[in-house]
């Protein structure tokens, strides 16, 4: 597979919840949560927490933690990985979501394993979506084909199971699928993501990840057991806080 770079977005000006990746929560503010997890995969050849700010800059420093310097007008997070990979040669970047303090090793290792497959240009991660997501548009969906490869993401219910009962206990037996929000790339298809505008479904979605599908690139998904905590509001930092405070 080749070199493989694991890259950390890392912005301090969040508008939903100022400030998130240094805010503590068990003991250690959210981006160490992460970084400490990657750390521990053996598939990552390096590491790289990529900021716009200065005082995650010193917080990195404090920790030994390797980071590099973006600019604050990258859009996206893809970006801010794109420009990491303008300094740090690898045949595959993993886009490794900072505020995701349940990020285990293994979510990392099964994702990098689908690069074992010539034909993935861009990996990310699915589990098991829980009853009371199905109808959250907070809750992102993906369906996939039969070989992995994802067919659409979305906010809404997919598969709509046109004879179930959304009111229900026992919705249906049709498999749905929760998105994880990790992401690995072949260095050829991260290149190309800055040259793509914005798509249409991108933007009525709010879910960057299609604009790689309109475009005609494929993302394949891996399956993991391990649901995370993606880290939005305050009601979401003591939830992921007291999955933490279970797991230790």
């Amino acid at each position: 597979m080749g070199r493989i770079a694991g890259v950390i977005p890392a912005r301090l000006a969040s508008t939903r919840l100022p400030r998130k990746m240094l805010r503590e929560l068990a003991g250690k503010p959210l981006l160490g949560w992460v970084v400490e997890a990657a750390l521990q995969c053996p598939a990552l050849d390096e590491l790289i927490v990529a900021t716009d700010a200065e005082e995650i800059a010193d917080y990195c420093r404090s920790r030994a933690f390797r980071f590099e310097m973006t600019s604050p007008e990258l859009a996206s997070g893809t970006d801010r990985v794109h420009a990491v990979a303008q300094k740090i040669s690898a045949d595959i970047y993993v886009n490794i979501q900072g505020d995701e303090p349940l990020l285990r090793a293994d979510h990392l290792t099964t994702l990098t394993e689908l690069f074992a497959r010539p034909e993935v240009e861009v990996g990310t991660l699915m589990t098991r979506l829980p009853a009371d997501g199905i109808g959250n548009p907070n809750v992102v969906k993906v369906v996939t084909a039969a070989n992995g490869r994802a067919l659409y993401f979305s906010r809404a219910t997919i598969p709509f199971d046109r004879d179930g009962d959304l009111s229900s206990a026992k919705i249906s037996s049709v498999e749905r699928w929760k998105h994880l929000g990790f992401y690995a790339y072949r260095r050829v298809a991260l290149e190309r993501f800055p040259s793509l505008p914005p798509s249409k479904l991108e933007v009525a979605e709010r879910l960057e990840q299609l604009r790689f599908l309109e475009a005609g690139i494929s993302i394949y998904v891996g399956e993991t057991p391990f649901d995370t905590i993606g880290v939005d509001t305050e009601s979401d930092l003591r939830a992921a806080e007291l999955a933490l405070l279970k797991r230790q």
